[in-house]
């Protein structure tokens, strides 16, 4: 955004009759002024400011808590239903539904993390088939949307399910180089490599995604989970 501030060299033009004109400071041009015996005022250059990337806030911790208060409270189907929203393996679910209620949150995100070190190639298969490619905002360039959408259909090609990366810690204008440059680097792994990598990003993204569940659920009033919930 820019501004205009005007500042007055004199007074009157009277005080430097037969004086030399002051030099023009850079960055600044003269505009005329209306009124004889007025100097002219300077008007500073346009200067387009960065927008600057929307930052995400963290609620405070009275949202965790209160939300994992409630989720410790729902029924059984329904936090297995909300589960999972955060990995769709029904076996994962449930396990982590059962062990309810958690103390805090750290304990429930390594209950989650043992579930999945314990997911079996069948509750692993079953995850990933309920993971979808991530879609770029419709306001991003075309030729993002075709670089990003032919890299997915290799990868599916290649290795029979999506594409799953945790993107967490980045910001949004980092998401696509950052999915097609792992997308290149992963093509050429063997499968049982990938597969294994495969099953490290959905555990980091189990985690993140029980976090903004616990987090919705902190802030939605009510006793069930939020309505239509899908952290993907």
């Amino acid at each position: 955004m820019s501004f205009i501030r005007g500042v007055p060299l004199s007074r009157s033009s009277e005080s430097h009759a037969g004086l030399p004109k002051p030099p023009q400071q850079a960055g600044w041009t003269a505009v005329p002024v209306q009124n004889r015996g007025t100097a002219p005022a300077l008007r500073e250059a346009p200067v387009e400011a960065p927008v600057p990337e929307p930052v995400s806030v963290s609620p405070g911790p009275g949202a965790h808590l209160n939300g994992l208060g409630r989720f410790n409270a729902w029924p059984q189907d329904l936090a297995e239903a909300a589960l999972l929203e955060c990995c769709g393996s029904r076996r994962w679910a449930q396990r982590m539904a059962a062990h309810r209620p958690y103390p805090d949150l750290d304990t429930l995100l390594a209950a989650s993390d043992e579930a999945g070190y314990d997911l079996a190639p069948a509750d692993l298969s079953e995850a990933l088939a309920a993971e979808s490619a991530p879609c770029l905002h419709h306001d991003a360039p075309r030729a993002a949307h075709l670089a990003l959408r032919a890299a997915h259909a290799a990868y599916e090609s290649r290795f029979g399910h999506a594409f799953v990366i945790c993107l967490d810690g980045l910001r949004p204008s980092q998401h696509v180089d950052q999915v097609l440059a792992a997308i290149r680097t992963r093509l050429a792994h063997e499968p049982d490599e990938e597969r294994a990598l495969t099953a490290e990003e959905m555990r980091r993204l189990a985690r993140v995604r029980i976090i903004e569940l616990v987090t919705e659920a902190g802030l939605t009033p009510g006793p069930f989970p939020p309505v239509a919930y899908d952290p993907r």
